[in-house]
């Protein structure tokens, strides 16, 4: 339990994570400059590569939340990377497909060996922008995600917000407040009997 990694940033394929907390670090200096882009370098982790280093045409919104391209572009243009980002109304802004074509990937061996370390397993990316008249952004990396073991008093309260927010989507407001109140409550929930807990979450009509 220790090394669960929870997903609070962003709905993003995970090995693509801190690639999209890099671009949105970024998004500032190249927001109004996008047209200005030459390249832009990912350095990334053999994993990455493998499984979300993607070119050509995406065709629907699970093509593009497993591109790091695709994520990165978006992080940089938008400033933000939420589940609507991934339909065809964002994916049409030519804007997307024309800076993934500049985007390249590059393995750091030290990020894929750090990322099978059991006592490391961090998921790095780095991010770097270049432009047409030649000044580029400092390399920005990010070696562990939010939500990582090594993040978790960062993560933590963000989760629980989290929490909150998609316990409001499915139920009333008492019924959340005693869902909470329980998990809020370590010694409580593990006294707590399994098939409880499972009946706090049926849906009251």
């Amino acid at each position: 339990m220790e090394n669960v990694l929870f997903k609070i940033s962003f709905p993003a394929e995970f090995h693509a994570q801190t690639a999209v907390e890099c671009a949105l670090q970024l998004h500032n200096q190249v927001k109004d400059r996008i047209e200005q882009i030459e390249r832009v370098v990912i350095t990334t982790h053999e994993s990455a590569i493998r499984i979300i280093d993607k070119s050509g045409p995406l065709h629907n919104p699970a093509d593009r939340d497993h591109c790091i391209q695709y994520m990165t572009a978006i992080g940089l243009i938008f400033g933000n990377l939420t589940a609507d980002h991934y339909e065809d109304a964002v994916a049409n802004d030519s804007r997307i497909d024309a800076l993934r074509a500049k985007m390249a990937c590059v393995e750091e061996p030290q990020y894929s060996k750090d990322y099978l370390d059991p006592e490391k397993r961090s998921i790095a990316n780095a991010l770097q922008v270049f432009f047409k008249d030649g000044s580029k952004t400092a390399q920005v990396a990010v070696e562990y995600p939010l939500g990582h073991r090594r993040r978790r008093a960062e993560g933590m309260p963000l989760l629980m917000k989290k929490f909150e927010t998609n316990l409001a989507s499915r139920f009333a407001p008492d019924q959340c407040q005693n869902i909470l109140r329980l998990c809020s409550d370590a010694e409580k929930l593990d006294a707590t009997p399994v098939n409880r807990f499972t009946d706090l979450f049926a849906k009251i009509t």
